[in-house]
């Protein structure tokens, strides 16, 4: 049997470089692609090919996906969508600009590499499309709107992709972790300092005493907080099982969050998720 193919975005740190360590330790031939051409160096340099891909440069997009095809001979078994950052700041605080930027990197970006991969799935008789969404994705916590408004889109377009691929052999699935380790947190840093007026707001002490120090200071893990390994043991299920499952949920408080999301009024879950 030949060995299989998967592209996974952003690799630099976090689930995408667990995945990119994981998967080809199981025999997976793996394109490890980062947005920035330092971090394709170094994957590079530890064996992986790392094709440059910045979701929100769609040239960079076009040229990544034709590298990993001029390598595999015009196939791809598995992609998986997972680079991403935050905008953290009050949705009143958010410029619609801050908006659109993360859009484009979490959202359109995905969505155009995605349309990209369809036909040759759809050509070559089979394929998996994983999403890392994020509990995000269906309940929200306070000052994250910006991402929970990606994930919430990523949701629904995932959701309308798999029903309208359900005539053809590829399946599309969707993980949804809880608090992972990553870099994500101090990676939101440049964009909030670049998008938030946070002493002009009208919230400047909401600021001062929770989000600053959520950024800023080393608080430790997050509760429930598992290693990005968690979602590579989902991931390996999403792209070998015959029969994989629509949605994979990881740590503990996803699946809290989606029971109480199901048995709970909407004002009781806005007073459980405020308290986060």
């Amino acid at each position: 049997m030949s060995q299989k193919s998967i592209l996974i975005t952003g690799c630099s740190s976090g689930i995408g470089y667990a995945a990119a360590t994981g998967l080809r330790d199981a025999g997976w031939r793996v394109f490890a692609s980062c947005r920035k051409a330092e971090d394709c160096a170094r994957l590079k340099s530890e064996g992986f090919d790392s094709p440059l891909i910045d979701y929100a440069d769609t040239a960079s997009i076009t040229a990544g996906l034709g590298e990993v095809l001029e390598q595999t001979g015009g196939t791809l078994d598995a992609l998986f969508n997972n680079g991403a950052f935050g905008t953290p700041g009050a949705v009143e605080d958010l410029p619609t600009d801050a908006l659109r930027a993360i859009f484009e990197a979490n959202f359109f970006g995905w969505h155009e590499l995605t349309r990209a991969v369809i036909p040759i799935m759809r050509a070559q008789g089979h394929g998996r499309i994983v999403q890392c969404s994020s509990v995000l994705g269906f309940v929200t916590l306070p000052w994250r709107g910006a991402y929970n408004a990606t994930k919430f889109a990523l949701e629904g377009l995932t959701d309308t992709l798999r029903v309208e691929m359900r005539d053809t052999p590829i399946h599309v699935i969707l993980i949804e972790p809880g608090p992972v380790t990553s870099k994500i947190r101090a990676n939101s840093i440049p964009h909030f300092e670049r998008w938030i007026d946070w002493k002009g707001s009208v919230r400047v002490e909401h600021y001062r005493a929770k989000l600053r120090k959520r950024l800023y200071e080393d608080s430790g893990p997050d509760t429930f907080e598992l290693p990005p390994g968690a979602v590579v043991k989902k991931l390996r299920h999403a792209i070998e099982s015959p029969r994989p499952r629509a949605r994979y949920f990881v740590t503990t408080p996803t699946y809290v969050m989606a029971a109480l999301r199901r048995v709970l009024p909407t004002r009781a879950l806005d007073w459980v998720l405020s308290r986060a």
